[in-house]
């Protein structure tokens, strides 16, 4: 090593994994927003709760920013390391720590992927439920320092209501064991919850205690075809009424253009405008036929146009890829993207507003928009046209942004549901919260990170 700090890290943290080529670098320096030229000072691999600690107490001697890394799946810069940051990488620690029947909590290591955590909860015969896309890469410790929701919100809320304990390094690397897998416990301010979502700003996430829930009864996918927009919330208010959804999301036709030509298999052979993937209850007879009778309802009424009853779990799989493939069918295209979030009740309203600013805005560009309706949260995609210059792109994209910004802040809504602030978002978090929150969260952060060396730049920029 060329770089004293990093002999000096060595030296006292025995056995740390630490890398400085080129190539992983750029691979552990940047997350999926591919925007930023990633720069970091060097990768740490620690495999013990000690290491971590170690690297902490040693980058706040040196005062070197660390980047906390775990999947790298986010799409708001959170896990960037652009500065000569040190990234502290969590891929190591990916255990499963123990298993408690009689509490059904899953002890995990921060760095375990989701679909590793799945199949550990499958093991005992029961369910991890939040869920996504990205499971295979996506980690435990991302998805808390996210507040991660997927698509079945719905119906088990996001990653926040399957937590009972976390272990975590705070800013001067002193150990913290949040909430203990507790169900009540009123001693005082739940730090466990303000950890949640945190993106990485107030400690490093090594651990966590993952409450787990029996399966779901069998369930049955549906893919609808409707007519236009206003049909996905008619839709939608009439299936929660009728059946016990486990998941319900959208997308466009521009979206499903996309991901059949990334090789998915067309379901309906009609266009039409707007399409649904619903998940329900399906345990009997009875179940199936509310179901034909809700579809039969929204045909009456003209909100469906056409649709599709997966018959096998493989035809399910195929319905479900029309949905969770958009986005690697859009990412060699580099899309901007925003992930916005608004109360059910104020979706439709501002469906129609947002429809007009970004015919407005983007005449002449492809917008792909999709998501999970029935929790109010909708991704926007904006493709670049392949001769415009990125920064072109880019700084067009922002100023839309700013004019979404706007629109949601009058909606009572959220420029992010489920990625994170990051470095995408910074300039826009005074649209969803006040000055004083900000001022009152920049405290907490000081509190938990005095030296200010914990993912610096990401949520809101630094105080000079």
């Amino acid at each position: 090593m060329t770089d004293p700090r990093l002999d000096d890290l060595a030296a006292r943290v025995p056995g740390l994994r630490l890398l400085t080529e080129l190539a992983d670098l750029i691979h552990y320096g940047r997350d999926w927003t591919r925007r930023w030229g990633p720069a970091p000072l060097a990768v740490a691999l620690p495999d013990t709760v000690g290491q971590v600690q170690a690297i902490v107490r040693w980058a706040n001697g040196c005062q070197i920013a660390l980047v906390p890394s775990g999947g790298r799946t986010g799409l708001s810069g959170g896990a960037v390391a652009t500065r000569g940051e040190l990234v502290l990488s969590l891929e190591r620690m990916n255990r499963v720590l123990g298993f408690d029947a009689t509490d059904r909590l899953l002890e995990v290591e921060a760095g375990i992927t989701l679909h590793a955590t799945h199949e550990a909860a499958r093991a005992q015969g029961l369910l991890y439920p939040v869920d996504f896309g990205a499971r295979g890469s996506c980690t435990i410790g991302g998805n808390i320092a996210t507040n991660a929701g997927g698509i079945r919100v719905i119906r088990y809320g996001t990653t926040r209501e399957w937590i009972a304990g976390l272990t975590v390094v705070a800013g001067n690397g002193e150990l913290l064991q949040l909430n203990r897998g507790l169900v009540k416990n009123s001693s005082g301010y739940d730090l466990r919850q303000l950890m949640i979502g945190s993106e990485g700003t107030l400690g490093v996430v090594v651990g966590a205690q993952l409450k787990l829930t029996d399966p779901p009864p069998p369930a049955q996918t549906m893919l609808l075809a409707l007519p236009h927009m206003d049909a996905l919330m008619q839709v939608f208010a009439l299936f929660r009424t009728q059946l016990k959804l486990q998941a319900f999301e959208f997308f466009t036709d521009v979206a499903l253009r996309h991901v059949l030509a990334h090789g998915a298999q067309r379901a309906i052979d009609a266009d039409q405008p707007y399409y649904v993937v619903a998940e329900y209850d399906a345990a009997d007879e009875r179940d199936e036929q509310a179901a034909l009778l809700a579809f039969e309802d929204g045909v009456r009424e003209g909100w469906i146009s056409d649709g599709v009853i997966a018959q096998s779990e493989a035809q399910a799989a195929a319905l479900w890829r029309l949905r969770e493939g958009i986005t690697e069918s859009l990412a060699p295209r580099k899309p901007y993207k925003n992930d916005i979030a608004l109360r059910i009740s104020a979706m439709p309203a501002f469906l129609h507003e947002m429809q007009e600013l970004l015919a407005r805005e983007y005449p002449q560009m492809e917008v792909v928009w999709f998501g999970h309706i029935g929790d109010g949260n909708l991704h926007i995609n904006v493709l670049p046209p392949p001769e415009m210059e990125q920064a072109e792109f880019v700084a067009r994209c922002e100023r839309v942004t700013q004019l979404l910004a706007d629109a949601l802040q009058r909606h009572g809504g959220s420029i992010s549901a489920e990625h994170g602030i990051g470095l995408v978002k910074r300039a826009y978090l005074g649209s969803t919260r006040s000055a004083a929150e900000i001022a009152l969260m920049r405290g907490v952060r000081h509190a938990f990170d005095p030296n200010g060396i914990l993912n610096p730049g990401k949520l809101f920029e630094q105080e000079s």
